[in-house]
């Protein structure tokens, strides 16, 4: 038996999620059904990060074995030609024997996008959150870079997780506006240009609890108001408690980048 390491990319909007679930479409569910139809193998498929309804993928990880003699050239236009269009795989490489895409992760990267404009989006819609009061991104980096660190991150789970341990490691984090004034800088509400009015929190880390950086952009959210100033995100996390931080943000608004082993 062979095991392959599949990159793919997809956009989450009309995807219920990345783990297969009887009758709803899931990105598991078709790239299974697509490794069915090219190679007749049955296959169980694991990815790296099990994505929520909603959320896209530039970089998901997923691994499998397989007793299949086509090679990797011919598993990836095989499969492409038969997943759906908001799903591609991007590479297929051979990987050692007994590798995990979940299991054998060291380092994952999401960003979290959000439209701050007062204006309705229409073309970032399905990919940013819509946060019409203008952000203090400035604020938001800079507790942005309080995450840094080993810490306990029970205060950014979501109630029903089930996790042996809530301490993560953030190795980077920051937040930047796309107005082109770089990092600290503030939206440019007045451009034509949707892209402009962009902000993106990007979070890299040794692993993620349950919808924790949705959790992350909600808090920061709060700071980027006003509400709270950005020393908050240490309470927060001293805390250990999910009451006190924010909102958890809507899937749409979040990308799984990367995935490193």
């Amino acid at each position: 038996m062979a095991c392959f390491k599949l990159t793919l990319a997809y956009d989450g909007t009309e995807f219920h999620g990345w783990q297969r679930q009887p009758e709803q479409r899931t990105v598991q569910g078709e790239l299974e059904r697509a490794w069915l139809e090219i190679t007749g193998e049955t296959a169980r498929v694991a990815g790296a990060s099990r994505t929520d309804a909603g959320v896209h993928a530039g970089g998901q990880v997923a691994s499998v074995e397989s007793a299949t003699q086509l090679s990797p050239d011919a598993l990836l236009s095989g499969l492409n030609a038969k997943l759906p269009d908001d799903a591609a795989v991007r590479r297929v490489e051979l990987a050692p024997d007994g590798f995990h895409a979940t299991h054998d992760s060291r380092r994952k990267r999401y960003r979290y996008s959000f439209y701050n404009d007062h204006r309705r989006p229409v073309f970032t819609r399905r990919h940013a959150w819509h946060v019409p009061s203008r952000l203090d991104v400035a604020a938001m980096h800079r507790a942005a870079k309080g995450l840094i660190g080993k810490h306990d991150f029970a205060s950014f789970q979501s109630v029903g997780s089930k996790r042996e341990s809530t301490v993560r490691t953030i190795f980077d984090a920051e937040v930047q506006s796309r107005a082109g004034r770089g990092r600290g800088g503030d939206a440019d509400h007045g451009a034509d240009d949707e892209t402009a009015a962009l902000i993106d929190f990007e979070v890299e880390g040794d692993g993620f609890l349950y919808n924790m950086v949705r959790a992350l952009a909600g808090t920061l959210v709060e700071i980027g108001r006003g509400h709270r100033d950005d020393k908050w995100i240490a309470e927060v996390i001293a805390a250990r408690d999910r009451s006190v931080a924010g909102q958890t943000a809507p899937p749409h608004g979040l990308t799984l980048l990367w995935v490193a082993y």
